[in-house]
């Protein structure tokens, strides 16, 4: 029998930091009731634990409560006044375990038909390695990290994100990519409004900038664009490239697609020519696997290059989540929309990886920030690179060379049936003039389970892809030959393939459209392209990131909780990543049912009556619900309603999406407890009363604190005409206690990538969903190609795909049902409780800055620093990097209050996690007293040094006046198990003086 020893009187397990936990009981009506219920996984305290930190809250010192139950805990928190007085209804509460609860979504995901579809329009199927879905989209190491905002703990995937933009950059023919963007039709938005920051100046020019763009662009492109340019009074003129007039009114760019959406390659050299004339820029809406072959944008003078990266290996997803790319030129850096990876060095002069440019960014520039991106899409830009990384320059160009010689194939074949088909030159997509036959063959394809793209009444157009099989092309060849008109000339694929590469005619490509310059020709894309080496280096890269598989992560404001990897099982099903987003209505029946369930539920726990899943991003939920709360007032004859008022604590994002949606921001003061200023919002609501559009809040505050007054604010700007969004950001502290509808908002956006589960995949995918009140149900965004989508009078589509990144829907739709309304409660009050229970344990040591008015925070809390600096000379900062060496990423850094704290445990953490970073802040605090002391000297200590990596703690030579262990092993739990920073301190300034955003040649690593 196995016995733990005792020493001392001391249990060895605790002394040498052996965690121990128990399994919580659960209590069965009937011996067939589930036994695998899901709340107790997700909650981290078990019962003993909650009673034992609600006595530490109630017997400290501050404490002006006894707190004996999360019920009371919650009546000292949350105001009554807003407190739901019912629990929940999610689907009935129906307690269901997790394997049955699999087993009832595979049979909904089932209701989805699985037909072959060869639709196109910027969405193609793809082969992912599966050594790239298993290490990467399946591996917690790569999908659990946060934003590498903290470089030090974020290397590998930074280095990744690196390939990616070298990628891009190579694939394009510019200089500067970023690290990537939600969707092609976002990102298509972004360079139009780029165009107009580079070549509009309202000083100089007269009415409005005029944006051109090509008829054959994607549709779902022209309609986001549209949306995107209606409220920044940006004039959009949709006609044939060809005919594109410069010098009507003051043209910023024009996009174009290459190749178009209906498969043609068009040259574009004279239209960049007129356009750079007449000072317009050139955006090129572009394939990365077609310009392995096609000469690429940058080279025929193209500005912007810009697209979706799925074709390199990410599944279709019914539309997402998917990288879209984004590159110019040089000269343009500083414009460039989204996230940036740029290269720099440590302390020590190693090389390292950062995101560059932050200055730029909307949480710094706020209302004046050239986007609102707060979102890109990381995991799957991983995926991406790791897709270029293995298959490396030869094995792309060898697809993309196969998928033309497929169509060149397809068109032959369909030709030889007596088949019209545009006779210009193509790459992947061919269309067919069907005439009045195209219903017949349309519908045999169908009866085939093959999809294809019906462009009008009189064709089709056909997209190939790396996927298709022979048996594909002689389906699609059968389909048509069985309506053919003269007698059939049919050959087997096999037979035409022979035939054209007998006579050399495989490629439909014309030389002057011919890639001739190489690319990938980095070595990172050329060494990797056995499995075995893939493995390792996609290990290699883990290592060096800090996810939520290897501590918490207490980032406030981000709600860094558990990914449960029952709820991620589903995202891999081919039934849910397969589907092409633009199939029939009645192939999606198991995802639309999942849909209704979901926005049934997010209505339920937000109290109002509509609900879009469309925004791929909290950011786009943002831009949404007040591009919506726009319509609304234009359609009451309010146009001229234009203010927006915003806190001065909101969350940049805010500012930045008002400015978006057209609207002008008024900042609104808070008082000394971090609250609402209510005599500010009063005055400046009297003061705008007849142009008030809309009052931006977060609930709780960006402070952690429930506020009194949050329904008297909603009745005070209703009382001046204009409507109320509540930011959803800390949501987490809501569900099942209060909802925002009650409360009296008219419009909130959920981050699904945060109170919902999804998870943040190294800086994305998000899901940014918006709930509406009633009267403004009719104004959800509608979609140009899926009709059904979207309220009576629909805003434009805000992203490309009519139900946003769909396929990460299920992560949420699982956690919601295996939670159910009790479940939901609970897990918002022990988010409160751990937040509370970690600010009891750390107040003697750090001041807490705001709290509620019976002495308690909510989910969140910040921690004080400020006085650091002049006591110690350290700050934040200096805090945050050693919390590295315990372990830990740090909390939010000094937002919103400069050189403070905010910690967000969320309810997902063990009490034996909230102790372990508890004691490291604690003994960060000693650490802190030894410098005031003088013990340890202020320019020369182990904070303003940290992080220490293995490199410097294994190095020859120690010139630090304190001990090598304190550095790196400075807690019992760091020689349990060490967590090390791959490198030190990165520097900064260095990177962005320096800017270099692609990969490094090989002498950097050496030197």
């Amino acid at each position: 029998m196995f016995r733990l020893l005792s020493v001392g009187g001391r249990n060895l397990s605790t002394s040498i930091g052996i965690r121990s936990f128990t399994t919580k009981n659960v209590q069965t009506t009937s011996v067939f009731q589930s036994l695998d219920t899901f709340p107790r996984r997700h909650i981290g305290p078990n019962e003993s634990e909650i009673k034992s930190m609600l006595e530490n809250i109630s017997n400290s010192k501050h404490s002006s409560h006894k707190v004996s139950s999360l019920d009371q805990l919650i009546e000292y928190t949350v105001p009554k006044s807003i407190r739901l007085q019912r629990e929940l209804d999610i689907e009935g509460n129906r307690v269901i375990g997790e394997a049955q609860l699999l087993q009832e979504l595979k049979k909904t995901a089932g209701k989805n038909k699985m037909f072959r579809s060869f639709i196109g329009m910027g969405y193609y199927n793809s082969l992912t390695p599966h050594v790239i879905q298993r290490n990467i989209l399946e591996n917690p190491g790569w999908y659990t990290p946060y934003t590498p905002y903290q470089a030090e703990i974020a290397q590998g995937r930074l280095e990744s994100l690196l390939n990616f933009q070298t990628m891009v950059a190579d694939m394009t023919g510019l200089q500067m990519a970023n690290a990537s963007l939600l969707d092609e039709a976002t990102a298509a938005a972004e360079a139009m409004v780029m165009c107009v920051n580079i070549a509009f100046n309202p000083r100089k020019h007269k009415g409005n900038p005029v944006f051109l763009v090509d008829k054959d662009c994607h549709p779902q492109t022209i309609d986001t664009v549209k949306t995107r340019a209606e409220p920044k009074n940006i004039e959009v003129i949709v006609g044939d490239a060809k005919d594109f007039d410069f010098t009507k009114g003051t043209v910023v760019g024009c996009l174009v697609q290459y190749p178009s959406s209906n498969g043609t390659i068009n040259d574009y050299k004279q239209i960049t020519e007129t356009a750079h004339s007449h000072g317009a820029l050139v955006v090129a809406a572009t394939d990365l696997m077609a310009l392995s072959v096609l000469q690429p944008p940058g080279e025929w003078g193209a500005d912007i290059a810009l697209g979706n990266s799925q074709r390199f290996g990410v599944p279709l997803g019914f539309g997402g989540p998917h990288a879209a790319f984004f590159a110019t030129s040089d000269k343009y850096s500083r414009l460039l929309p989204g996230r940036i990876i740029g290269v720099s060095k440590d302390k020590q002069g190693n090389l390292a990886y950062r995101m560059a440019l932050q200055t730029r960014e909307q949480h710094i520039r706020r209302e004046k920030a050239t986007s609102n991106i707060c979102t890109s899409q990381a995991l799957l830009a991983n995926m991406a690179a790791m897709y270029a990384v293995y298959h490396g320059p030869e094995g792309i160009k060898n697809i993309g060379q196969a998928i033309h010689q497929k169509a060149v194939i397809l068109k032959n074949g369909i030709a030889r049936l007596g088949y019209e088909t545009l006779d210009k030159p193509f790459y992947d997509t061919i269309l067919i003039l069907t005439g009045d036959k195209t219903d017949k063959v349309f519908k045999d394809l169908e009866s085939r389970s093959i999809n294809v793209r019906k462009y009008c009444s009189k064709s089709l157009a056909i997209a190939m892809d790396e996927t298709v099989t022979l048996a594909d092309m002689t389906n699609l060849l059968e389909a048509f030959a069985a309506h053919a008109s003269k007698p059939a000339d049919y050959k087997t694929p096999q037979e035409i393939e022979q035939t054209l590469a007998s006579s050399n005619q495989l490629s439909a490509i014309p030389e002057n459209f011919k890639r001739t310059s190489a690319f990938m020709s980095h070595p990172i894309f050329n060494k990797y392209h056995s499995e075995h080496e893939l493995l390792r280096y996609i290990h290699r890269l883990q290592k060096k990131d800090l996810g939520l598989n290897t501590s918490m992560i207490p980032l406030g404001s981000c709600t860094m909780k558990l990914n449960a990897t029952t709820e991620m099982y589903p995202v891999s099903w081919p039934e849910f990543n397969s589907l092409h987003p633009f199939v029939p209505a009645n192939q999606t029946a198991g995802y639309r049912e999942m849909f209704e369930t979901l926005q049934k539920a997010l209505s339920e726990i937000t109290g109002f009556a509509a609900c879009s899943l469309q925004p791929n991003a909290g950011s786009q939920g943002e831009y949404a619900g007040l591009m919506v709360i726009r319509a609304y007032l234009i359609s009451k004859g309010q146009a001229q309603r234009n203010i927006c008022l915003i806190p001065v604590s909101a969350h940049g994002t805010n500012p930045a999406s008002a400015v978006m949606a057209g609207m002008q921001v008024v900042v609104v003061n808070c008082d000394a407890n971090g609250n609402v200023d209510q005599a500010d919002l009063r005055a400046k609501a009297e003061k705008y009363r007849d142009t008030l559009a809309a009052l931006m809040i977060t609930y709780p505050s960006t402070h952690g604190v429930f506020e009194e007054g949050a329904k008297e604010m909603c009745e005070l700007i209703h009382q001046y005409g204009g409507q109320v969004y509540m930011d959803g950001a800390n949501m987490n502290a809501q569900v099942g206690l209060c909802r925002p509808g009650d409360i009296g908002a008219d419009v909130c956006h959920l981050n699904l990538h945060k109170t919902f589960c999804i998870p943040h995949g190294g800086g994305g995918p998000g899901m940014g969903p918006i709930c509406v009140a009633s009267h403004l149900a009719p104004f959800l965004s509608g979609h140009s190609v899926v009709q059904s989508v979207g309220g009576d009078r629909p805003i434009g589509a805000v992203s490309a795909a009519p139900w946003g990144s769909s396929s990460i829907l299920p992560i949420t739709y699982v956690y919601l049902k295996l939670m159910g309304g009790e479940g939901l409660k609970k897990a918002t009050q022990v988010a409160i409780l751990n937040a509370n229970y970690m600010a009891s344990r750390l107040k003697d040591h750090y001041k807490i800055l705001y709290k509620g008015s019976h002495g308690l925070v909510a989910h969140e809390f910040i921690i004080d620093l400020r006085g650091f600096k002049e006591s110690a000379g350290i700050e934040a900062e200096d805090v945050a990097k050693r919390l590295q060496d315990y372990g830990f990423h740090g909390p939010t850094m000094s937002w919103p209050v400069p050189n403070t704290l905010m910690i967000e445990p969320t309810e997902s953490e063990s009490k034996y996690e909230l102790d372990r970073l508890c004691d490291a802040l604690i003994s960060i605090r000693a650490e802190i007293s030894e410098i005031e002391s003088g013990k340890a000297d202020k320019k020369n200590n182990v904070l303003v040094n940290s992080p220490h990596s293995e490199k410097v703690v294994m190095s020859d030579k120690w010139t630090y006046p304190y001990t090598r262990e304190k550095a790196a092993y400075p807690s019992p739990s760091t020689r349990e198990s060490k967590f090390w920073p791959s490198i030190g301190r990165v520097d900064n300034v260095h990177g962005d003086r320096n800017l270099v955003c692609s990969c490094p040649p090989l002498s950097d690593y050496q030197n």
